[in-house]
């Protein structure tokens, strides 16, 4: 056993005493230890359950044989820090989760691990540690949230930033707005569209890291303690079988994934965290072949902010297992890969059952003929952009206006609520990349005023920042090369025609080639004064293409 490293022999009888102290017995010692990676704190509504999650995991590891020993790692709340200078500390978080568990695992020669993480930085960046790890691990999420209620209707925290846009517009009274403050997030999980947090956990399932239920099962369902049981007791049978996070993340494994986004219609931010995942995995995930998968891959679900199912509805009509079994009709999906289960992909969805194609579109009736994601370029993103197909509108699929300029989120969402934004408009935020943030902030505020402001149909937004999975509408973001790295955004000037054409994978700006370059020849990006981790990120982080990892050297 690895932990034999840190617990046996003569030389290691000092360490046998800490053990000791900590309340472990001989018997205890004897047996694998098994790390037990915890996100759980009191400031994300996702992770206030891991507390419960855990014990059920350290249950399970203590029935199969094993000794569980639960340490931290760190989480941020997207949606408390979103649209102030908070947001810039999101993004970020992913590099610090993997290096401190992987800091964690190595100093204290852990056996085995079993993650538990819920939220949008948690799950890649513990993704990534196992990765780079490579020793038996299992991942078992917190769970969705349940769909709130207002009037009857179902919804989520993507309604409630569009109820402050409706706000502004004057379409929506004080009143209303708190209704929906008390009422759209009524559990804790993970909140409850195909946001970011809910896309890398199913997609986690998809991996073959998760077991089945991991993305859908609803965070205050008591299956979800049994699940964790399970996952403690799974890791352990990985551990005697020798099964570790590289045989399963292959490159097949991530172009299931890939698949699976597209039919699931997942949070854009899938596209910066499987290419980070992927490259701890020592594979090499190129953006370009998202376009070449989506084309063959039907769109089968519309889950909010998509359209008006939750994830609690996916999990009715047969989860994860059931979308892979649709997909695989068509011969997408590679059923060989290894899963934490100790069997593979093919086996484990055999028997799973679609028990609502509304919710799980069948392969014959898919909401679109391709997948819920598209990688474009042009003169505006060189080295591409992303925007989630799924959820534009038929009639911004193709859209061409004037360019309205900000050099960042607030100055953006002001002229928003302010009425200066008109239809036809294609608001620019630049400035707001990994580098140029720095951090990389999401614009879901100023998505959702747009929407609020009844927009959604008529408004594109450009950013070198990243989207929400819960934003909506012509919302394209992640464009490469960024202004703080001379990327071609930053030389978009007030009135230039923008040309979005989704279904061509094309954006351009109707700018001559000349004029570019005698505006470039005059230019300087603009670089932000900043400090502390945020000053050594901005040193170290790649572009969005490559998934802003961090840079070896």
């Amino acid at each position: 056993m690895r932990s034999d490293n840190a617990k046996s022999g003569m030389q290691q009888a000092p360490a046998r005493s800490l053990f000791r102290a900590l309340g472990i017995t001989e018997e205890e010692l004897a047996r694998p230890l098994v790390g037990v990676v915890s996100s759980y704190n009191e400031i994300v509504p996702g992770h206030m359950n891991l507390d419960k999650i855990v014990d059920a995991v350290k249950q399970g590891v203590a029935m199969a044989g094993g000794t569980p020993v639960v340490f931290p790692a760190i989480a941020v709340c997207d949606g408390i820090a979103m649209g102030h200078e908070g947001m810039k500390y999101s993004l970020v978080t992913r590099d610090l989760i993997a290096d401190s568990t992987e800091c964690m695992a190595l100093a204290h020669q852990f056996d085995a691990l079993v993650m538990v993480p819920n939220c949008d930085k948690n799950v890649p960046g513990l993704l990534m540690a196992a990765a780079r790890l490579n020793i038996p691990t299992v991942f078992v999420s917190g769970g969705p949230m349940l769909a709130g209620r207002v009037k009857g209707e179902k919804r989520s925290l993507s309604s409630m930033f569009e109820a402050v846009g409706s706000y502004a517009a004057g379409t929506m009274t004080e009143e209303d707005v708190e209704e929906f403050v008390c009422k759209v997030c009524p559990t804790c999980g993970s909140c409850s569209g195909m946001y970011t947090a809910n896309s890398m956990n199913c997609l986690t399932e998809v991996l073959g890291m998760g077991l089945e239920g991991n993305g859908t099962v609803p965070a205050v369902y008591s299956e979800r303690i049994r699940l964790a049981k399970h996952a403690g007791m799974a890791v352990m049978d990985m551990l005697k079988k020798n099964i570790c996070p590289r045989d399963i993340m292959t490159e097949a494994a991530f172009r299931n994934a890939l698949t699976m986004d597209m039919a699931l219609g997942c949070s854009t931010n899938s596209m910066l965290h499987l290419p980070a995942i992927a490259h701890e995995a020592g594979v090499e995930l190129n953006v370009d072949i998202a376009n070449e998968i989506s084309a063959r891959t039907p769109n089968l679900c519309h889950l909010a902010p998509a359209g008006p199912t939750y994830m609690e509805d996916l999990n009715e009509a047969g989860g994860i297992y059931a979308v892979m079994k649709e997909i695989s009709k068509l011969g997408l999906l590679n059923l060989d890969c290894m899963t934490v289960t100790g069997k593979t992909v093919g086996e484990n969805i055999k028997n799973a059952v679609n028990r609502d194609t509304e919710v799980i579109r069948t392969v014959e009736n898919p909401y679109s003929p391709t997948g819920g994601i598209a990688v474009l370029r042009g003169n505006l993103a060189p080295d591409s952009c992303v925007v989630k197909r799924s959820a534009v509108v038929p009639e911004m699929l193709k859209h061409e206006g004037p360019a309205r300029v900000f050099d960042c989120e607030e100055d953006a969402i002001a002229a928003i609520k302010g009425g200066r934004i008109v239809a036809g408009d294609v608001v620019v935020i630049r400035y707001e990349g990994p580098k140029g943030g720095p951090g990389m902030r999401e614009m879901l505020n100023p998505t959702s005023a747009i929407a609020g402001m009844g927009l959604g149909a008529s408004v594109a937004l450009i950013t070198d920042g990243r989207f929400s999975g819960a934003s909506r509408g012509a919302s394209i973001g992640h464009v490469c090369p960024e202004a703080a790295a001379g990327g071609p955004i930053g030389l978009v000037e007030e009135g230039d025609i923008i040309s979005i054409d989704i279904n061509a994978n094309t954006i351009n700006m109707k700018v001559s080639d000349e004029e570019l370059a005698r505006r470039k020849a005059s230019w300087t990006p603009k670089v932000k004064e900043v400090s502390g981790y945020l000053k050594r990120y901005r040193r170290a982080v790649t572009s969005a293409d490559k998934g802003a990892v961090l840079a070896d050297e």
